[in-house]
């Protein structure tokens, strides 16, 4: 069989008995290509029963060689493996050429984040003397303070608030409801922008239980969040490049370092694996190294 035939029965698989939606095949099946157009360029003439360890190998140093990055390498070799493990189970091959390919290490970046001055100053750079900025503020109040994303800010209902117990209920990634705490200075400008600006909007049919609402009684998007935030930036002369989500990362920073529960703030960031929470115990390394000098008893030098 060409290696056509076997791309075209991979398809197939993917659509019908995986249920992938048809970009997900069309990016499975571009890893595919990659590695054929790779084999035809190399002038290796090969079937896909016959491809060898180290001519994939061959094929992943070429990609790194070219400049991709590591992350988009990885797709491309779990694109290979799906494919290998469809002919195994297909019985189409004997031996899985894909099994020792080594994937690059991805790195985890740190991302940016805002130290409590910074904070304070990007809060009281709000104008509240308008009623766009009282909303903005408690917009801010509500990211900092839960470590929301923005999806869940501007989804955030009415009916999922707790202030009398200061929790509020949050809608994460694939619909999973958390209870997150939400501190005094959230809950007062909630309160206030409740009470002095939202009840006098005329709101929209069916954004009723919306919590932040445009001047015309719409939820708001996502990217009038981020505006709004960038502006607030440039108004105070941040030079970091920032974003809704940087208030999430300061709020999960600020929580570690201060010696929060690792367990805890992944379970208030709505993280599935603590290892995505780990992400922020990037403590600094001088910190790290004073403690090794004022606690562990083999560190310090001692003079004969």
């Amino acid at each position: 069989m060409s290696w056509q035939s076997y791309i075209n029965g991979f398809g197939s698989y993917l659509q019908l008995e995986k249920s992938l939606s048809g970009n997900s095949v069309e990016a499975y099946l571009h890893d595919v290509a990659k590695l054929v157009n790779f084999l035809e360029i190399e002038q290796i003439n090969v079937s896909p029963e016959d491809v060898q360890l180290a001519q994939l190998e061959r094929f992943v140093i070429t990609l790194n060689e070219i400049g991709l990055e590591a992350q988009s390498q990885a797709r491309i070799i779990s694109g290979l493996r799906a494919f290998y493990k469809y002919l195994m189970m297909e019985d189409l091959i004997k031996i899985n050429p894909t099994e020792l390919l080594a994937a690059p290490k991805l790195s985890r970046k740190l991302p940016d984040t805002l130290n409590a001055e910074e904070v304070n100053l990007l809060l009281g750079a709000v104008d509240m003397s308008t009623p766009e900025g009282m909303r903005n503020r408690t917009m801010l109040e509500v990211l900092y303070g839960c470590g929301l994303r923005v999806s869940e800010l501007v989804n955030l209902q009415i009916s999922s608030l707790f202030l009398d117990v200061e929790f509020i209920k949050v809608i994460g990634k694939g619909d999973k409801e958390r209870l997150v705490p939400i501190g005094g200075q959230a809950v007062k400008y909630i309160k206030l922008y409740k009470d002095t600006l939202r009840c006098h909007l005329k709101v929209q049919k069916g954004e009723e239980d919306i919590l932040f609402l445009n001047r015309r009684g719409k939820k708001l998007s996502r990217v009038m969040v981020f505006l709004i935030i960038r502006d607030l930036a440039q108004k105070i002369g941040l030079t970091k490049t920032i974003s809704p989500h940087t208030l999430r990362h300061s709020f999960a920073t600020h929580l570690i370092d201060g010696g929060a529960d690792l367990r805890a703030v992944q379970e208030m960031l709505g993280h599935s694996s603590i290892t995505t929470t780990e992400i922020y115990t990037h403590l600094d390394r001088d910190y790290l190294r004073s403690t090794m000098q004022q606690f562990h008893p083999r560190y310090k030098t001692k003079s004969l």
